[in-house]
């Protein structure tokens, strides 16, 4: 087949394109898969860059060492303006042989005795959370976002960190100043010079005496005479903050919004039957779109002319994943609009693909199981307090991320009036 480079589609809108939501991407990307599932798009605040759709070109994009996250941040390399661009040096940001030398220690922290040991924690200070908010004025509604979904990513993300309680509050409202890609460019810095500073204690503090955490597992990492730099510590301190607080406290709102809004009866249905709730979280992980211009929001440039899907990106072109189109791929779901909570095989993108894996992936699935399970168990009658078209949404956060999520919290069962095409 003849490589095709085509050029800038008029038809197409800037991207990111405006159709996106928490709900999935914006549907031009039905269209692009099917017809052009490589193109090149307008940045909206200025350049080109090269989008890629399909689930199977974006696993080869993942797997091909010509597509490089390190380059990015030459001089030279194009700039999108709007862009939260992780700092240099993260193992996000990096290419092999840093990064696999970086990942062999860094997956040390991550055993799976580790993460198992976490789950008793997690429900620990889930149900914590749900305590205090059992005991708010039972006439009105009280909010997720600021009562449960972000206390608790951030109260198992400062676990990881050994981060005092104390300070926690401090860390939340830095982390807020480092994400917000909208706001002036100063407070995003001087967020994340704070963040930098306080993350730089901890690592010196646990190098001197080290605790039963994660970052102090990161510091005790070796690989025969290797281990992890200061800077590198810090680095990673960085990462698990990002996956960590902010993609997870997003995605346990937009789940109880999903299942709230529109599928009642399940949300009974994993109250009574929790055996149920991995099946039911994997699907949404692949339909509940977490980011903000339907891509991993990480640009990868090519380092030479390569041919992805019948279409040659130059080398020196930006390429951005659209994991969220690629879990609605029809090639790899069957019926990918539907939403089925017992789908049996599901190989979303939602935490990547390849050397680039989310390193805290497992962590996350037991993060929002906990949430799902505790707050189903405990509140099987829950609703939203108001339509969701009045919910409102963070501008300019890499992520569709609530403001907040108003609820009722119920221990009656939901009525038997309410109906969902979905299934379990």
């Amino acid at each position: 087949m003849t490589a095709r480079t085509t050029g800038v589609s008029e038809e197409l809108p800037e991207f990111p394109f405006p159709g996106t939501s928490y709900r999935g991407p914006d549907p031009i990307f039905t269209r692009l898969r099917a017809d052009r599932p490589v193109v090149r798009v307008r940045w909206s605040g200025g350049g080109h860059a090269w989008l890629v759709t399909r689930h199977e070109d974006i696993r080869a994009v993942l797997d091909d060492t010509r597509f490089s996250r390190a380059a990015s941040y030459a001089p030279d390399a194009p700039k999108f303006s709007g862009l939260f661009q992780a700092p240099p040096g993260m193992i996000i940001s990096l290419d092999p042989p840093d990064h696999t030398r970086l990942r062999v220690l860094a997956e040390q922290a991550f055993s799976p005795a580790r993460i198992a040991g976490m789950r008793p924690r997690v429900r620990e200070l889930a149900g914590r959370l749900l305590d205090a908010l059992e005991k708010e004025p039972a006439d009105g509604p009280v909010d997720l976002v600021e009562g449960f979904a972000a206390p608790l990513a951030m109260g198992v993300i400062c676990e990881l960190l050994g981060v005092p309680e104390k300070d926690r509050d401090q860390f939340l409202t830095w982390v807020r100043q480092f994400a917000d890609v909208s706001g002036p460019e100063e407070l995003a810095v001087e967020g994340r010079e704070n963040l930098g500073a306080y993350i730089a204690g901890l690592v010196a503090g646990k190098q001197a005496q080290p605790a039963d955490d994660v970052l102090s597992d990161l510091i005790t990492a070796r690989d025969g005479e290797d281990r992890l730099g200061f800077e590198e510590l810090v680095g990673l301190g960085y990462t698990l903050l990002g996956g960590g607080f902010d993609s997870a406290a997003g995605q346990i709102s937009n789940f109880v919004l999903t299942l709230l809004d529109r599928h009642l009866d399940v949300w009974a249905r994993l109250g009574e039957h929790p055996e149920d709730v991995p099946a039911a979280l994997e699907e949404l992980l692949r339909t509940v779109n977490l980011t903000g211009n339907d891509t991993s929001g990480l640009p990868r440039i090519a380092t030479e002319d390569v041919t992805i899907g019948g279409t040659t990106i130059p080398a020196g072109d930006a390429v951005f994943l659209s994991f969220a189109s690629a879990n609605r791929d029809s090639a790899v779901f069957a019926d990918p609009e539907a939403v089925d909570f017992g789908r049996a095989d599901n190989p979303h993108l939602a935490f990547g693909y390849g050397i680039h894996h989310c390193l805290g992936a497992p962590l996350a699935r037991v993060e929002l199981a906990v949430a799902l399970e505790e707050l189903t168990r405990r509140f099987p009658g829950a609703r939203l307090a108001v339509p969701e078209s009045e919910l409102l949404w963070r501008a300019g956060d890499v992520n569709h991320n609530l403001v907040s999520l108003p609820v009722h919290l119920s221990k009656n069962t939901a009525s038997e009036s309410t109906v969902s095409r979905s299934t379990v």
